[in-house]
């Protein structure tokens, strides 16, 4: 019960102040909702509902999220067996959503369902944003700060899950690491900065035949490869690039900006540069390594930490993948660049994910479309997929109980909560454009390999940022 205690408690801390995001606790179609959150007799209700479907329309989720896209086919089919409602999911590739979505709402036959990753996003899809405020996802909100609101007021999108990175990491093999003579640190606590976690790093990859012979591991490198592979560099062009965005937001006291100034970016070559030379892999292959590969590599114990988040862990875990690693064997730690006071930092803790229903679709498919995100939210099906196949920690006051996440790095996050660490909030949400990605991946993997300096990617962050800001915007 503590734990899933501490699970809830990530979706709900993220705000000083809890309360109900859209129109306040009521009686409604999926349950009876109390002062505290609880939700009952919500499986009776939303088993009604989800038989009462019946609008004639249908449903089509352009999905965003990979590594759930089996678990979504599976739930749809689900749905429609109890229902008759037709609902198709479609997947992007890593890295194509943006592009896929153009592409599907061009079509006749264009989703009905949708995703955005945050006020920059929404921009380009405001014109096809349905207002959610008197849906039964929004009302099931345990906070405001999950409704996300377009220019006019309206609510234009619902996040429907809270997610985590950091560096995830193998317990196992830095505690056997700490045992050994001449080891840099005694505990893993004490990886608290930047300074530290390097001289770990850099003592691992000199050692590695040592620690294999000594432990029977088969350890390639400290870290996993940094695949600049459209599958995995979105890890180090998005969430890594957060780190700098993140701070030098804080200094400046700022949630967005139309010109970046750069202030961190020697603490974001500083991380990247260990990322790249304490590998798996010599940099120069950099550019066809995949995600797949990273998580592989993390898995099977060839490398000791893996850049990556909360969603991993169902990959991680699945025994199909004949992973070595167990949830004794994992942790996740923050990321550390090196900036002052970075001992009482947290893990990276947000939402790019916003369901958005599209409002240019017929009555009858919005009206599907609304009923089948309710069943999600508030059946048993729906929830179990949610919190146990997907891993999912959500802001829906509906996951409660047994429809909480059993997920170690969760436990981590929530945990770093609790001991009061200042949590790194995901402004990457505020990247002027996808374009702007893109340059500062090429100028990192051309850095990686070689064939260009650091000032390229300096230009590319600074100086893309305020091009792609002002196309964005102009008028």
């Amino acid at each position: 019960m503590k734990r899933k205690v501490l699970s809830v408690m990530l979706a709900t801390t993220m705000t000083a102040t809890l309360f109900t995001g859209c129109g306040g606790n009521a009686d409604t179609t999926s349950g009876t909702t109390d002062n505290a959150g609880t939700t009952s007799d919500v499986s009776d209700s939303s088993e009604t509902n989800a038989a009462n479907t019946a609008s004639g329309g249908s449903v089509y989720y352009l999905n965003f999220k990979p590594e759930q896209d089996q678990a979504w086919q599976d739930l749809a089919a689900v749905y429609t067996d109890q229902t008759g409602v037709e609902v198709t999911v479609i997947t992007a590739a890593d890295g194509t959503y943006e592009q896929t979505l153009k592409s599907e709402m061009a079509k006749e036959e264009a989703p009905t369902l949708f995703q955005v990753n945050g006020p920059v996003g929404l921009a380009n899809w405001e014109d096809y944003c349905l207002d959610l405020a008197d849906t039964e996802i929004c009302k099931q909100l345990s906070s405001e700060d999950f409704a996300l609101k377009n220019s006019a007021g309206e609510v234009a999108g619902v996040a429907y899950v809270i997610e985590t990175y950091g560096l995830i990491y193998n317990k196992s093999i830095l505690n056997d690491y700490c045992t050994m003579d001449n080891a840099v640190i005694s505990s893993i606590d004490e990886i608290n900065n930047f300074e530290t976690l390097k001289a770990v790093a850099d003592d691992i990859q000199a050692r590695l035949d040592e620690i294999n012979d000594t432990f029977g591991y088969s350890l390639m490198g400290a870290f996993t490869s940094a695949g600049m592979d459209g599958s995995s560099d979105w890890r180090f062009k998005t969430h890594l690039a957060n780190l700098p965005i993140y701070y030098e937001y804080q200094d400046r006291g700022i949630t967005s900006t139309d010109a970046i100034e750069g202030t961190y970016l020697d603490n974001y070559k500083q991380i990247w540069d260990l990322y790249i030379t304490d590998s798996t892999c010599d940099p120069g292959v950099l550019s066809s390594k995949t995600g797949d590969e990273a998580e592989s590599e993390f898995g099977m114990e060839e490398a000791v930490f893996f850049q990556n988040g909360t969603w991993e862990y169902s990959n991680l875990t699945n025994p199909d993948n004949g992973y070595l690693v167990t949830d004794e064997d994992m942790g996740m730690m923050p990321i550390y660049i090196g900036v002052e006071g970075e001992e009482n930092q947290g893990l990276c803790t947000g939402s790019e994910n916003y369901w958005c229903v599209n409002k240019q679709a017929s009555e009858e498919d919005i009206q599907a479309t609304l009923d089948f995100l309710t069943w999600v939210i508030t059946s048993d099906e729906g929830r179990e997929s949610m919190a146990h196949v997907m891993g999912f920690t959500t802001p829906f006051m509906t996951f409660t109980g047994d429809y909480v996440a059993d997920n170690v790095f969760i436990e981590d996050a929530n945990q770093s909560i609790a001991d009061g660490k200042t949590q790194v909030s995901w402004n990457f949400s505020t990247i002027p454009s996808e374009n702007w990605k893109n340059g500062v991946g090429s100028a990192l993997l051309e850095y990686a390999q070689g064939t260009g300096d650091w000032d390229a990617v300096v230009t590319a962050f600074v100086d893309g940022w305020a091009s792609e800001y002002a196309a964005a915007n102009a008028q």
